[in-house]
């Protein structure tokens, strides 16, 4: 968890990365007949945006912010939105 947090933290950059590649996955996914709800990979690529936006200010207006009880709320809510939007992606209609 450590080093996942560590990729992410301060790096807004790769967090939009992956909420682009959450969005590209909707949009190769969202004609596809082998999967029942790819819309449910809004979700992820939602949270993961929002989470790139909140580093992204934090690091310009709270640079020497290095205690971050923020991540106690936003990590846990992260994991959970990605892991209900690929769980939902394979369940049957």
């Amino acid at each position: 968890m450590e080093k996942v947090a560590r990729l992410f933290v301060q790096n807004p950059v790769v967090i939009f990365l992956v909420a682009g590649l959450f969005l590209v996955a909707y949009l190769l996914l969202r004609n596809s007949k082998n999967v029942s709800h790819p819309k449910f990979l809004l979700w992820p690529a939602t949270a993961f945006a929002i989470w790139a936006i909140w580093e992204f200010l934090l690091m310009r207006f709270s640079p020497e912010a290095n205690i971050r009880v923020d991540l106690l709320l936003i990590i846990p809510l992260v994991l959970i939105a990605t892991a209900y939007g690929i769980i939902r992606l394979f369940m049957a209609r």
